[in-house]
């Protein structure tokens, strides 16, 4: 099932943050999501002591994370198994802090 990005970045994730504030800020990392391609876009999110929140834009992270939309789709089907193979392909760019994302099934858990 296709997850619509916008949304989920806009409107579910900032939600799940809020409801989730004391546990989110446990994570520790400012995370900037660049999901390249017609349905993506570019988040910052922030799961740290000053968080957490979730907006639209770039500003400074941790950790920042390139994926196109349609790869995105098969990293939130099965994060575990598709995000080692999307790394090790070259289509889940990561920069900064690589440790950190491993931190964002957690981040992504959230409901």
């Amino acid at each position: 099932m296709a997850v619509d990005i916008k949304k989920l970045f806009n409107e579910e994730l900032p939600a799940a943050l809020a409801k989730n504030a004391e546990d989110a800020k446990t994570i520790g990392a400012k995370f900037q999501m660049n999901v390249t391609g017609p349905g993506g876009g570019e988040w910052n999110v922030d799961a740290s002591s000053t968080g957490p929140s979730c907006k639209p834009g770039s500003a400074a992270a941790d950790c920042t994370i390139t994926i196109t939309d349609e790869d995105f789709q098969k990293l939130v089907e099965n994060p575990q198994a598709n995000g080692m193979q999307l790394f090790f392909a070259g289509k889940l760019k990561v920069t900064g802090n690589q440790m950190l994302a491993m931190k964002l099934q957690k981040l992504f858990g959230y409901k």
